[in-house]
């Protein structure tokens, strides 16, 4: 499995999921979130920011149906999917990630034929591999 590479503006987003959490940056100054994590913000250009607690409730706004040739870590797992949920708490703030049948389950375990856009999801983590856990989705009410 490929891990990121966590630098110093993604790095508390990393530790909050290796403590089962997801957590969003957030401006000081306007209020807005913001993904991928970065040092400056967008709209109102402060440099200030909080990691805000979200609920790690979302809803399915697109899905990737990735096939071979893919990078060899991935090859053995095709096909598999990538989603993009749209955060219930920002419609705006959308997090990458793949729907799993439940928590530490491998990323090919949903046919991504049977995923659909608009499903309801729920974040789950993985078992933190050299510190760090990915973000993982669930079916809500699963």
């Amino acid at each position: 499995m490929l891990l990121p590479l966590p630098d110093a503006d993604s790095q508390p987003f990393w530790d909050a999921c290796a403590a089962g959490e997801l957590r969003i940056q957030t401006c000081a100054a306007c209020r807005r979130r913001r993904f991928p994590s970065r040092p400056l913000c967008p709209h109102c250009r402060s440099f200030d920011h909080t990691w805000e607690l979200v609920s790690g409730h979302g809803t399915i706004w697109s899905i990737a149906i990735p096939h071979p040739p893919l990078l060899p870590a991935y090859t053995d797992l095709a096909p598999y999917n990538v989603i993009l949920v749209e955060l219930d708490e920002d419609p705006l703030v959308r997090v990458v990630g793949n729907l799993v049948r439940e928590a530490g389950a491998p990323i090919n375990s949903v046919d991504p034929h049977t995923i659909n856009i608009g499903e309801t999801v729920q974040v789950v983590f993985d078992v933190p591999v050299n510190g760090i856990a990915l973000p993982r989705w669930i079916r809500r009410g699963q």
